[in-house]
């Protein structure tokens, strides 16, 4: 067992204390679970990393000529900053900050990407971009300053929560800062389920890679193979879920505590929110934000958002 996050005992012990039994996604990312999100960016059915790096090749030449005087960018969320190579070399920023909950993927990839783009200044943060982030000193002013959040990582944001992060963003680069933010846009119920349960498993796997950390970082005693993935498109709520469901009853203990789980009872493990144009143009105003050029692809499967503060 690995030393006991007091903070990831504390959300499970809650989270499954509810109703509906609910664990923030966040606790997905452990260095397996990132590895195999890195995974899912490739399987066939997951259009959103690959529908996302042609609206890229297309925006960030464009960005390079509206935004020529950018000094650093910040990513949060950065994983394996694999998305942020050719956005570096577009802008050519003196500083690069990637953030991430993962301190170990969050290490090895700003090495990488140090080793790669040897004049970029790799400062690597760790953080959860979940809660408000302190960023480091000598980022020039806020109009030389570009934020990026790629992926629809936003789309895993309650409603309720989405807005603030939006306005934590804004409060830390400062007014007339810029933000690089992708969204996923509605589609069929076909095509989304599929993106989050593809035929090879590896969404799958990444989700119950979740019950193997609490097993081993909390001295849980989940039954891994009393349990299966499921994606649903809640199109009421404009969101795809996904949920572990026991396929058995169970008893589970967690630091003294017992959680029944009864057949086909599930924890809710992840939201991912759909948006339309409009949509995602009055969120971002909620926030300060004003949407300055937004691109998508010629299905108009995903969008990218060019944001200013």
């Amino acid at each position: 067992m690995t030393d006991t996050d007091p903070a990831f005992l504390a959300e499970v012990l809650d989270g499954l204390s509810q109703p509906q039994k609910t664990l923030h996604p966040k606790w997905l990312y452990d260095l397996r679970g990132s590895e195999l999100f890195e995974e899912i960016t490739d399987v066939p059915e997951y259009y959103p990393t690959r529908t996302e790096a042609t609206i890229f090749a297309r925006a960030f030449p464009e960005l390079h000529e509206m935004l020529p005087n950018i000094r650093a960018v910040i990513e949060y969320g950065s994983g394996s900053s694999k998305k942020t190579g050719p956005l570096l070399e577009a802008l050519k920023p003196e500083i690069y900050v990637p953030s991430d909950i993962s301190e170990e993927f969050l290490k090895d990839a700003a090495t990488d990407l140090q080793d790669q783009h040897p004049d970029v200044d790799v400062i690597p943060l760790v953080a959860d971009f979940t809660e408000p982030i302190s960023l480091p000193s000598g980022l020039g002013a806020p109009e030389e300053r570009l934020g990026f959040f790629p992926g629809s990582t936003i789309g895993n944001f309650e409603p309720g929560t989405a807005v603030p992060f939006l306005s934590r963003v804004h409060k830390s680069l400062g007014d007339g800062a810029y933000f690089l933010i992708s969204g996923d846009l509605i589609k069929s119920r076909e095509i989304l389920e599929a993106a989050y349960d593809d035929a090879g498993g590896v969404t799958a796997a990444f989700n119950l890679n979740l019950l193997t950390r609490m097993n081993r970082e909390l001295s849980a005693d989940f039954d891994e193979d009393g349990f299966v993935h499921r994606s649903i498109w809640n199109a009421d709520l404009s969101r795809v879920e996904m949920h572990l469901v026991a396929t058995r009853p169970q008893t589970v203990t967690i630091d003294g505590k017992h959680f029944e789980f009864a057949e086909g009872e599930t924890i809710h493990t992840e939201n991912s929110y759909k948006y339309t144009v409009d949509g995602f143009e009055e969120m971002g105003a909620s926030a300060g934000w004003s949407l300055a050029k937004y691109w998508t692809d010629e299905n108009d499967l995903f969008g990218v958002f060019l944001l200013q503060g």
